[in-house]
Order: C-alpha cells, then sequence, then structure tokens
C-alpha cells in the first residue's frame, strides 16, 4: 500500500522468509492459528471471500485448512505479495482463483472484481495506510458484497481513553513512519461503514490486545 501514488512505503513492517516463491511472515506465523480458528466459526457455508491486502497469503490458506468449502479471493497491489500467494495457491489450493491486483485508495478497483462476494476480510491493513484505505475498503464493500455480506476486520484498534497502552504506543510509533498511518478508533471505523448501511458489530477479543470486528447490514 502506499500513501500517495509518489510516495511508496514499505510493504511489510518485518523480514520475511522465502520458501519456492511462498513468502512467510513472522506476525502471520504467531497469529494465524487463531485468527483462522474464528473466521472458521464465522464464515458462512460456502462462502466467497475477499481478502483485501493479502499478503503473504498465510491467513486465506490457514483459514482454508479449516474450511476447504471456502472460495478464497486473494488480492495485493503488491506484485511481490501477489507472487507470493500463487505460489501458495500452487502449492495448497490450485483451485482457487489467480490474486488480484487490487489497491482500494484508487477509484479503478470496480473492473477487477470477478464476482459479488459474501465476505471482504483484511488483516492487519488499515493501521499501515492512509486512512483513504479505510474508506475505499467501505466503498468497495458497499457494491462488491452480498446484500447479506460482511466485512471482518482482524487487528489493533483504539477505544478512547479505554484504549490499551500497547495500542497507543504502536500509533505513535506507525505514525513516526509516516503521518497518515496510525492505529483506527473503533468508533470511526463504525462510523465510516454505518454511513453506508453496515450497523450491525460483531467484536471478538484476540491475543495480544487484538480484536476481530465483524461489520454487516443486518
Amino acid at each position: 500500500m502506499t500513501s500517495s501514488d509518489n510516495t511508496p512505503n514499505p510493504v511489510a513492517l518485518e523480514t520475511r522468509g522465502s520458501n519456492e516463491g511462498r513468502l512467510f511472515s513472522p506476525s502471520a506465523g504467531r497469529n494465524k492459528a487463531d485468527i483462522a480458528a474464528v473466521l472458521a466459526e464465522m464464515l458462512p457455508r460456502n462462502a466467497k471471500v475477499l481478502e483485501i491486502g493479502s499478503g503473504t497469503g498465510e491467513h486465506g490458506i490457514e483459514t482454508l485448512s479449516l474450511r476447504p468449502d471456502l472460495l478464497w479471493q486473494f488480492s495485493d497491489p503488491d506484485p511481490q505479495s501477489r507472487a507470493s500467494q500463487s505460489a501458495w495457491i500452487a502449492d495448497q489450493a490450485p483451485d482457487l482463483p489467480a490474486p488480484l491486483d487490487l489497491n482500494v485508495t484508487r477509484p479503478n478497483w470496480t473492473g477487477a472484481l470477478p464476482m459479488k462476494f459474501d465476505v471482504i476480510f483484511s488483516a492487519n491493513m488499515i493501521h499501515i495506510a492512509p486512512i483513504e484505505a479505510l474508506k475505499g475498503l467501505a466503498n468497495l464493500a458497499e457494491l462488491a458484497l452480498t446484500p447479506a455480506g460482511k466485512v471482518i476486520f482482524y487487528g489493533p484498534f483504539l477505544f478512547g481513553q479505554a484504549s490499551a497502552r500497547s495500542n497507543l504506543d504502536f500509533d505513535l510509533a506507525l505514525k513516526g513512519k509516516n503521518p497518515t498511518w496510525g492505529v483506527r478508533e473503533l468508533d470511526s471505523v463504525k462510523h465510516i461503514f454505518a454511513k453506508l448501511g453496515f450497523n450491525q458489530l460483531d467484536f471478538r477479543d484476540m491475543p495480544k490486545n487484538n480484536h476481530i470486528i465483524g461489520l454487516s447490514r443486518h
């Protein structure tokens, strides 16, 4: 993801391992099992899932190991990440579609979508991107989801004065790297989506002051 078309930012805040084209994220390695377990419970049977900012591809592959009924559509604006997703598909899930080159901060994403989706999922993306990415994702959800569709986020959130100290510190560290980044206030996220009719909240606590947030129309 980039803060503007002219100023690229790092795709990942960590060093990734590699094996035969498949990238490995240390953070994904620590949390993918916990995330997949919750997603396996939340996702409808045979759901079509569009993942935004799929990174290495490990979250989708881990979730599919528990829920092989899902159709998982990877996407990422970063070519190296898409190559990793393709390598994971070839190794673990050859029936999946190819990853999409999708950047929700840009207005031309609509032509890239092959179908309507039941779920849009994004892990650890909206705080390492400008606020335009969150707003773009909300606009995508309005148009790309089925009427009963849901948006699911995983990551840290702020809760005003009740925010975890570690997330406040992380917010400052992110803003030090790029002033357009930052851990988002949950109320702000809810407000952006509520304006588009996503008023139903599904809230799950996760380890290390992270959360899974589901937003749906009803």
